[in-house]
């Protein structure tokens, strides 16, 4: 091929990505259990050409990562994170083993990270979602390629440091919710890399940050960390936009939790009554 028509980084990105979908996609069409499998068609959210820049050295290359066991992978991502990583924790008046939670917004392809500082809840960081599969509503079916959406928590025994995406932690899809109405599916991770069939994928450097911070929420004695998944942002006027879609009943359920934070700015803890989301303390 000539260099006139070599494809440019970006391009080859963009056509390793596809090649890698196709791949996954056709070898799961033999599995009927597999979570990858195509069960209806969806919209692939391409990646992000520009992640976020980070004040990191930047890790390793996945060859040499993929061969490193857990532990030495934490110690090599702290190393290169914790001077600096405890410099911007300190710039807003956090630190590592403060209080986490997170919001992701679908339709943005934003994540949040929000620590608690005393009383008060902070923004810590606006990060952009590398790559997420699916169109705007829950996840249903295992295989769907659905990116879930609802209330969610990360616990200890999510976190995942052997991960073939860098770093992960599972979400708890299926939660209570979820599991009412008959949806499956596994796996639902916030992970490295900038691939998705159903995941949140956030690049392997802009991960390392994310997961250290959960992780040391959850080891200084936060039981779950709440993850909270949205369609977009459920301001009255969006919503209004979204008319009589199908799944505008969910969405006001999902919109309570969303208000509340927006309202309060404390973490709504929401339940599960009668077939619906509840924040708890509602009537």
């Amino acid at each position: 091929m000539s260099a006139d028509l070599a494809p440019s980084p970006k391009g080859k990105l963009a056509l390793l990505t596809l090649l890698v979908i196709g791949i996954i996609a056709l070898a799961c069409r033999s599995s009927p259990t597999c979570s990858s499998c195509i069960a209806t068609a969806v919209d692939y959210v391409m990646p992000d050409p520009s992640p976020q820049a980070l004040p990191y050295a930047e890790p390793p290359d996945p060859t040499a990562w993929s061969a490193m066991p857990p532990d030495q992978r934490l110690e090599d991502a702290k190393l290169r994170l914790f001077p600096h990583l405890n410099r911007e924790l300190a710039k807003r008046k956090a630190k590592l083993g403060n209080a986490a939670f997170i919001r992701a917004f679908k339709e943005d392809r934003e994540l949040e990270l929000w620590l608690k500082t005393g009383k008060n809840w902070t923004l810590f960081r606006t990060y952009p979602i590398a790559a997420l599969s699916g169109t705007l509503g829950p996840k249903k079916a295992e295989g769907d390629w659905q990116t879930p959406e609802g209330f969610y928590g990360v616990t200890a025994r999510a976190l995942n440091p052997a991960s073939s995406f860098h770093f992960s932690f599972n979400v708890g899809y299926p939660n209570a919710y979820d599991l009412q109405y008959g949806r499956t599916g596994t796996l639902i991770m916030v992970h490295g890399s900038n691939v998705s069939i159903g995941c949140l994928a956030m690049t392997d450097p802009v991960i390392e940050e994310i997961y250290w911070i959960v992780s040391a929420a959850i080891q200084a004695g936060q039981q779950e960390v709440p993850v909270h998944i949205f369609p977009f942002r459920m301001t009255a006027e969006r919503m209004n936009r979204a008319g009589a879609a199908e799944h505008t009943e969910f969405w006001q359920e999902l919109k309570v939790g969303y208000d509340w934070f927006e309202t309060h700015r404390q973490p709504p803890v929401m339940t599960v009554r009668d077939g619906h989301y509840r924040r708890q303390g509602e009537l």
